[in-house]
């Protein structure tokens, strides 16, 4: 079973549905897991522009950890910056810093010509990364 899970998230509902899985897993082997948000910067001509303010980024962090937290499950947290063309390879490099056995992210859904131009994290991440790679979908919303 896994030991070290790294699972990645990001401002999105999404990152909900990653860490329910996340700490089900870890529930199941007792895994400690490491959180990482990369605070994202998109790069235009002359100048960096970031994505996210540090204390949302933050309060995104501490929430994932605490949601994790208060299910059990060893859990620590960890901010990461780049850009947006470096997030899978950020998430990639920190699963290995981690000797993460597995890597949980929510992919994200979009049309075939948004893809195309700008792939999207989850396979980035399949790509660079030697670590096995759970994706969590996005749950339904309740209605």
């Amino acid at each position: 079973m896994f030991q070290r899970i790294l699972v990645a998230v990001d401002p999105s509902p999404a990152r909900y549905s990653a860490l329910r899985l996340a700490g089900e897993m870890a529930q199941l082997s007792g895994a400690e897991v490491r959180v990482l948000h990369v605070v994202a910067s998109a790069a235009s001509l002359a100048t960096v522009v970031p994505l996210e303010d540090d204390a949302d980024a933050r309060a995104v962090l501490d929430e994932a950890v605490a949601i994790l937290r208060d299910r059990g499950v060893k859990a620590e947290g960890v901010l990461a910056r780049g850009l947006t063309t470096q997030i899978a390879t950020t998430i990639s490099e920190s699963a290995q810093a981690f000797e993460a056995d597995l890597i949980v992210l929510s992919p994200h859904h979009r049309g075939f010509v948004e893809a195309f131009f700008s792939p999207r994290v989850s396979d980035a991440v399949a790509h660079t990364s030697r670590t096995a790679l759970l994706l969590a979908p996005e749950e339904a919303p309740t209605t």
